[in-house]
């Protein structure tokens, strides 16, 4: 397998720009999720990597070499499409073995590799089957093996599981990342799904209009969005945001909703006066009848073990998830709390996301309660 690193990657098709200057690594074995909402240039981004498109400009190193401008038949890279695209007219094994036909290996070879991709899918019992009468999951089982036959450098994957069902598409997820970490695979994953991208991920990319909005560990960009973008992009609601206007100094710690008082990790640089908004899960915000930050319940959600109630305030709307057993009405004025070591606080104007020292709170203990300014 091998490393797979995109430098300053750019296509547009006349005067529209698909991709603008991308960068991100793909290391050795990883399972590499581009994710964004359609039309983003994920999709674009990988035709790339595999050769069937050129890029207007950039680098695309395969274990080093630069592929940018060599065609999809010299890269050594498989491709696994949506749509199955298999033969008809042929049987699973038959479907298989046609990249090792196709470049004359040795019958005893295809035959010996062909089963072993067979028992690596568990698709043993429907190898000399035809395709036609087979399930969607079985089909997308011998797309996948037809791929893994040729042991590539690296697979690409456009949206592999978009045509099943819901219930069929969780599981195959799950079996799709076991077969990629027992093969030791490095692979290229495009879906505009972030539950999906959170679930089978090492890393993940997330663009939006060709530009690349932050790439990372799912974990760091989900508690630290580096854009308003990707913090309503990724989770389920959306991070919540609470806009307010205010001179931000270097250092502060503290910024102020309607009167209250809020503690924040400590600011690394200094803003001018503008337009801001403070970023909170809805996980993080908790309902207390002592804090000061109040709002209006406007509807609760009952999710079985959690319930999403969501809140009118003077900043804006918010959500809350909080435990189902916990009583609240439809009308009732309530108090709310955050989580202050995981609040981000954004740039309302560009949308970008403001450095914050983190490690501020832990030496100061702070509780994280928002209190009313004395």
């Amino acid at each position: 397998m091998a490393e797979i690193v995109i430098r300053n990657l750019h296509k547009a098709f006349g005067d529209f720009v698909a991709v603008k200057e991308s960068n991100f690594t793909v290391h050795d074995g990883e399972f590499f999720m581009l994710l964004g909402p359609s039309g983003c240039g994920k999709t674009t981004t990988l035709r790339m990597i595999a050769g069937l498109e050129l890029p207007t400009s950039g680098q695309i190193l395969l274990d080093g070499q630069d592929v940018a401008q060599v065609p999809a038949s010299g890269r050594d890279i498989a491709f696994v499409f949506q749509m199955f695209a298999l033969y008809p007219h042929m049987n699973v094994r038959n479907n298989i073995s046609y990249p090792l036909r196709s470049q004359g290996v040795p019958r005893a070879e295809v035959r010996q590799r062909v089963d072993e991709v067979a028992r690596i899918l568990g698709i043993e019992d429907i190898i000399d089957r035809p395709v036609g009468g087979l399930s969607s999951g079985d089909r997308q089982r011998v797309a996948l093996g037809r791929a893994i036959v040729r042991r590539p450098k690296a697979f690409l994957m456009d949206e592999p599981l978009g045509a099943l069902d819901a219930e069929f598409r969780e599981r195959m997820a799950e079996e799709l990342r076991a077969l990629h970490d027992r093969m030791g695979a490095t692979t290229v994953y495009v879906t505009h799904d972030q539950l999906e991208a959170m679930q089978m991920g090492d890393k993940i990319v997330v663009m939006n209009h060709g530009v690349v909005e932050q790439w990372g560990k799912p974990q760091d960009i989900y508690d630290f969005p580096a854009t308003m973008f990707v913090a309503e992009f990724i989770g389920s609601p959306p991070m919540n945001f609470l806009h307010f206007e205010a001179s931000l100094e270097a250092g502060a710690s503290v910024v102020f909703l309607s009167g209250a008082r809020v503690p924040l990790p400590r600011l690394e640089m200094p803003t001018a006066r503008g337009r801001y908004a403070l970023g909170v899960r809805p996980e993080h915000v908790r309902l207390s009848d002592d804090a000061a930050f109040r709002g209006l319940v406007t509807a609760t959600e009952y999710l079985g073990t959690t319930q999403i109630v969501s809140l009118a305030t003077p900043n804006g709307d918010i959500k809350s998830r909080i435990p189902s057993g916990q009583r609240v009405q439809v009308g009732e004025r309530v108090g709310l709390r955050f989580n202050t070591q995981t609040l981000s606080l954004f740039d309302a104007e560009t949308g970008q996301a403001l450095a914050l020292d983190r490690a501020s709170l832990a030496a100061t203990g702070d509780s994280g309660k928002v209190r009313i300014h004395g």
